[in-house]
């Protein structure tokens, strides 16, 4: 069993952009802006901006943080990605999500002009994915087809099953693994909370991606010999044992079903900063796109 280790790769892939980034600007080109709009205080997403914002500065990018109270009118919040949207220096711009429940998430993410959509939520980016079309990819799938890349996993003709239908990382996760490229060419199961057999689909998969936000729902009886495993689950759990108060855990069983596979990535340390290193490669590409 080996380890698919997001801190070793994600750090090659800020290397490259970091070295790309100077390249860029020594002929000429402005330095890469990417806006994060984050409204309210949940703790997750001030971790996950944190994060976004100081990998940005680790690359040479710049970098602008727009905070809203958790009780702002949607108007407001409009009028932030519209400025956003029509400022020539900005590059990139995300909505850390989730938003609290009084907005409408896909009427918030619709309104990011498609050439800064560097999250890839936009229909018209997703669009273009499913028509093989360049476009920016939504980052937690392009991270883990980089991590893929990266370790030389052989992705040819293997039954891939990926386990959750979101339109942020299992639809175009599928539309990925399925294409025709390399990483892909996956013959892909696509699995849900209305699949009737996900076990045995898991059990014929030579690869899973497990995308459903439930803590240690793949278990060893669900993965044969010498699969690949990739756990996208991000959840946080009440542990006393920590300093934080809580534990990452992932949507797989790691300690019970890392013994039976070929590769697995850790939660955390995996997949979460992959997503990361694809948001600041989206970035740049929006950038010297201009």
């Amino acid at each position: 069993m080996k380890i698919l280790d997001g801190k070793v790769v994600s750090q090659a892939v800020k290397d490259d952009l970091k070295a790309s980034t100077v390249a860029w600007k020594e002929k000429g080109g402005k330095t890469p802006h990417l806006a994060a709009i984050l409204v309210g205080s949940d703790g997750a997403s001030e971790t996950y901006v944190a994060s976004k914002i100081k990998n940005c500065e680790e690359v040479g990018f710049k970098s602008t943080l727009l905070r809203f109270e958790a009780g702002i009118e949607e108007q407001e919040l409009i009028a932030a990605i519209e400025q956003l949207n029509n400022d020539a220096d900005v590059d990139g711009i995300l909505v850390q999500l989730p938003l609290p429940k009084h907005f409408n998430e896909e009427k918030v993410i619709n309104l990011i002009d498609p050439e800064k959509d560097v999250d890839g939520f936009h229909p018209i980016s997703l669009g273009r994915l499913v028509q093989g079309l360049p476009t920016f990819v939504s980052a937690t799938p392009y991270g883990i087809m980089l991590l893929l890349k990266h370790y030389n996993i052989e992705t040819a003709g293997k039954h891939a099953v990926v386990i959750g239908r979101s339109n942020i990382v299992g639809r175009p996760m599928s539309i990925l693994l399925s294409q025709n490229t390399n990483p892909g060419n996956c013959t892909v199961t696509l699995c849900h909370s209305k699949t009737q057999n996900l076990k045995d689909l898991c059990l014929q998969a030579d690869i899973i991606v497990a995308a459903l936000g439930k803590v240690s729902f793949l278990t060893a009886d669900m993965v044969k010999e010498n699969a690949v495993v990739i756990d996208v689950g991000i959840t946080r759990v009440a542990d006393a044992t920590k300093k934080s108060g809580f534990a990452i855990k992932g949507d797989v069983d790691f300690e019970n079903v890392a013994p039976k596979c070929s590769y697995i990535t850790p939660v955390p340390g995996g997949v979460g900063l992959m997503t990361i290193a694809a948001l600041l490669t989206n970035t740049f590409a929006a950038c010297t796109r201009k």
